[in-house]
């Protein structure tokens, strides 16, 4: 049943009607084939979870191709790579648009096949778990930026937010569970680790030992918000770091997690080259750390931590559903690039940390998340180590917390309420 609207939808008509193929891409269970049967209801459909469907194509993709006509909506598409050069065929040779819609839940192994096969001839298109604008109806659909103009016309469309965040947070993000309120949060998390381990995972390696692997879920939703260390997974698990690597490939691939770049410009001398790891479902990183009601999560260890995962979730959203890549517009800082005076009076570097770096038409945007409901300018110290990059200016930087209320600390900086996201 579709009865949440969904943010993407404008974007993906839009663009299906003026490319020749449209992909869908994102993690299991957000509604992607929801979101495509309700906006093209009269194109023909299947899947390729259908297993004599999916032996048809592999077998004779052509005939395959010619037993179900376009417009063509697949389901699951990456589950047959050799279909991706019999659609390059049709699409050379046709200058129709709508021809095909593809849907596929293992991003990085598809845009390997698109970019074999379909380059330039196919638009493609993520979609995510719900935001809260999605969650609360909130007619606007601008990325986040902390801008004057951004700001602006966030607030003709703001909305108070009447669930208590921690309940949100710990609840997560898949439709299924704000469509049907009564569905059982630990049941639907355990169902959802058994079917991601059982397709995913089976068809991306052959794991001897799926314990192993729940084990390092496990360890990697316990790191969220932190530097990805590799070498610290592994001698936690006794495995090695080829593995651990391999491994977090695949949650990477069936949009689990994120991993967010660094921000290294040549001026930022001593910044750190590690990127940084973000579950990408915080309902889903409850459940695999054992944070099993809304207020144990609140005023346990993580709760930090799910907070700003949670913020920089709501973000990348932002980007994803206005139909924008985000992976060359946000970073973060991690380094000493910052210089203060000890207390001797000697200039010395510091360690420093920005949680997220907006770049956007040649300005940084710096933005520290924080679970405080008593924000203040210090708390954005760090944001002067931009100041000094060459043919980059520096713009109002955010803390996003916990208060109720838009609140400048410094004409340059802004505390916001996660309403504004």
């Amino acid at each position: 049943m579709y009865t949440i609207r969904r943010h993407l939808e404008p974007v993906a008509a839009r663009r299906a009607a003026n490319s020749k193929a449209i992909l869908l891409t994102g993690p299991r269970q957000v509604g992607k084939s929801t979101l495509f049967r309700h906006l093209f209801s009269d194109v023909n459909q299947v899947t390729f979870d259908d297993d004599l469907l999916l032996a048809q194509a592999q077998e004779d993709p052509g005939l395959f191709l010619l037993n179900n006509p376009r417009p063509l909506m697949i389901d699951e598409v990456q589950k047959c790579p050799s279909i991706f050069n019999r659609l390059k065929i049709i699409l050379d040779n046709t200058e129709e648009h709508a021809n095909f819609y593809l849907t596929g839940s293992q991003k990085l192994q598809l845009m390997e096949n698109v970019s074999d096969s379909l380059a330039g001839r196919i638009s493609v298109v993520e979609l995510e778990g719900l935001s809260l604008r999605e969650i609360y109806d909130v007619d606007f659909n601008r990325h986040f930026v902390p801008a004057a103009d951004y700001l602006s016309q966030r607030e003709k469309h703001l909305k108070k937010y009447d669930r208590n965040i921690w309940e949100t947070i710990h609840r997560g993000s898949y439709p299924e569970l704000w469509d049907n309120q009564d569905r059982e949060w630990i049941d639907y998390y355990q169902s959802y680790v058994k079917t991601y381990l059982e397709r995913d995972v089976n068809s991306l390696i052959k794991a001897k030992n799926h314990m192993v692997f729940v084990r390092f879920m496990t360890a990697a939703a316990a790191r969220t918000g932190q530097m990805l260390n590799y070498a610290n997974m592994a001698s936690e698990l006794s495995v090695s770091e080829v593995t651990v690597r391999e491994w977090f490939s695949i949650l990477e691939k069936s949009g689990i997690v994120y991993v967010l770049k660094p921000y290294t410009a040549s001026a930022l001398k001593r910044a750190v080259k590690t990127p940084k790891l973000y579950f990408r479902d915080t309902g889903l990183c409850c459940y695999l750390t054992r944070w099993l009601t809304p207020d144990s999560l609140k005023n346990g260890a993580m709760a930090g931590a799910m907070f700003e995962t949670f913020a920089v979730n709501e973000i990348l959203k932002s980007y994803s559903n206005e139909g924008l890549d985000y992976d060359f517009a946000v970073f973060f800082y991690n380094g000493k690039d910052r210089r203060k005076r000890n207390a001797g009076g000697n200039s010395i570097n510091t360690d420093g940390e920005i949680d997220l770096i907006i770049h956007e038409n040649g300005i940084l945007y710096p933005i520290e998340i924080k679970m405080t409901t008593l924000p203040k300018a210090d708390m954005a110290a760090e944001f002067d180590v931009l100041d000094g990059i060459p043919d980059k200016q520096r713009g109002t930087g955010a803390i996003v917390c916990l208060i109720d209320r838009r609140l400048y600390l410094r004409d340059n900086l802004v505390a916001l309420p996660l309403e504004y996201l």
